[in-house]
C-alpha cells in the first residue's frame, strides 16, 4: 500500500531537515517517494505501477506519495520542478531524483539497483 507523506510524517519516516543539515535518512527500509499532482495526467498513469511495486516489494520498500500542491515546502526542499519526480532513497548513501513517468520495468530496475542492491563506491 502507498502512503501519503505529509511534512510531518516525512521528518518522522524519511529525513528531518529541519534538524539535520547533511542527509540523514530516518526510515527503516529504503524507499521510493512519488512527488504527484493530482491534475497530473503522468503521475495518474504511475500511480497504478506504483501500488503494484509496493506489493511486489512489500517488506523490502516503502513507497510514499507526496502531493506537491498541499506540501509546498516539501517540494521546494528537494527543488521539484517538473511532476512526477521520483525519489529513490537507499539505506546507506545520497538519494536519487529521476523525473517523468517511468515505465513499470524502469522502476523495478532502479529499485534493484538503487534501494536493495547499491554497489559500494
Amino acid at each position: 500500500m502507498v502512503e501519503k507523506l505529509t511534512k510531518q510524517t516525512f521528518l518522522e519516516k524519511v529525513f528531518n531537515f529541519e534538524e539535520h543539515k547533511e542527509w540523514k535518512f530516518a526510515g527503516k527500509l529504503p524507499c521510493l517517494i512519488d512527488f504527484y499532482a493530482d491534475w497530473c495526467g503522468p503521475c495518474k498513469m504511475v500511480a497504478p505501477v506504483l501500488e503494484e511495486l509496493a506489493e511486489e516489494y512489500k517488506g523490502k520498500i516503502d513507497i510514499y506519495k507526496i502531493d506537491t500542491e498541499s506540501e509546498q515546502e516539501l517540494a521546494a526542499a528537494f527543488g521539484i520542478r517538473s511532476i512526477p519526480s521520483l525519489l529513490f532513497v537507499p539505506m546507506e548513501g545520497a538519494p536519487q531524483m529521476a523525473t517523468g513517468a517511468l515505465p513499470k520495468e524502469s522502476f523495478k530496475e532502479a529499485i534493484n539497483d538503487v534501494l536493495l542492491n547499491p554497489k559500494a563506491e
